[in-house]
């Protein structure tokens, strides 16, 4: 089992602050840092000192990391026009030595799109405008050397492009697409995906939606199905009062948070990753909401990362 620390830096992180906990993370052996690509806090938190762009964070992490891998878990369509992030992706990609993997989704945070004058169109044109962004950041990335790439599709148009630069990776960095849709979701994973990301659901609601892209895949005549993997957020304690002490610093519960994440001992971590396991995850992703204690990543490092 793949262990990933996964972060949100809207929530209140500077630049330092995520490079040191990118720098723990690959110290402490974990097989990678993530973060969030939002623009506005959520929640009764400071979100101080503002925003980072996750591009450019992921961009200037590369160069201070050599082993990690880095990635966003979700970059938002809506963000974005598709040839300028297909530019941006693979750039990061050569800074990094080929250390990216590409999580997209719809985008879903309405008040986000509000703040910066972002267009946040209906639910369904989002899915839309995600699957045109998939045809055509695979096309560009996989378009032979010296070839160009065109495409003509609802919602965007590319004529003639050089498609250029490459990333390291033949064929693009490995995509990852998550959700809980019963429908769409499991069609694009199945299409798309090299990894599909159930995040924040309970062991039971996750292997339905892995059976789901399961499904899709056959259906599809996808002979192997993406690697599967679940996002939880993450609170552990050598004791109760750590546990509960790490809870009141996230602003949670720990009842709650044993239900719907993963929280208590190490051994029930351990635990409940396992069930996880059982179900086909071969990676989990921790989320890691208080950016600031260390101690956290590495008491997860040398008693939860070494027994899975």
């Amino acid at each position: 089992m793949r262990l990933r620390i996964f972060t949100e830096p809207q929530q209140g992180a500077s630049y330092e602050t995520q490079l040191a906990v990118a720098k723990a993370t690959e110290d402490l052996g974990f097989d990678a840092f993530f973060r969030s690509d939002h623009f506005v806090k959520m929640g009764d938190v400071a979100g101080e000192p503002g925003p980072t762009d996750s591009w450019i964070t992921l961009g200037a992490l590369a160069r201070e990391t050599s082993r990690i891998r880095l990635g966003t878990l979700v970059t938002a369509a809506t963000f974005r026009h598709p040839g300028p992030l297909a530019i941006a992706v693979a750039q990061v990609d050569q800074m990094s030595g080929g250390r990216v993997d590409f999580g997209i989704g719809t985008g879903w945070f309405e008040e986000e799109h509000t703040a910066y004058g972002i267009p946040f169109p209906g639910l369904g044109e989002r899915f839309e405008r995600m699957e045109e962004q998939l045809r055509i950041l695979t096309g560009l990335w996989r378009t032979p050397a010296g070839e160009t790439f065109a495409f003509s599709g609802g919602h965007y148009t590319l004529a003639e492009s050089p498609a250029l630069p490459k990333p390291v990776q033949a064929g693009g960095p490995p995509i990852i697409i998550g959700g809980f849709g019963a429908k769409r979701t499991p069609r694009l994973a199945a299409a798309y995906a090299d990894e599909y990301n159930v995040p924040f659901h309970q062991v039971e609601d996750t292997g339905a939606a892995f059976e789901r892209v399961r499904a899709a895949c056959a259906e599809a005549g996808r002979e192997r199905p993406p690697v599967l993997s679940a996002a939880q957020v993450v609170c552990c304690g050598r004791d109760e009062a750590e546990v509960e002490r790490r809870a009141d610093a996230i602003g949670r519960q720990v009842p709650e948070l044993r239900e719907n994440g993963l929280a208590g001992t190490p051994g029930e971590l351990v635990d409940k990753i396992g069930e996880f396991g059982r179900l086909g995850a071969e990676c989990v992703y921790l989320q890691v909401l208080d950016m600031h204690d260390l101690d956290h990543l590495e008491l997860l490092a040398s008693e939860v990362l070494s027994k899975v």
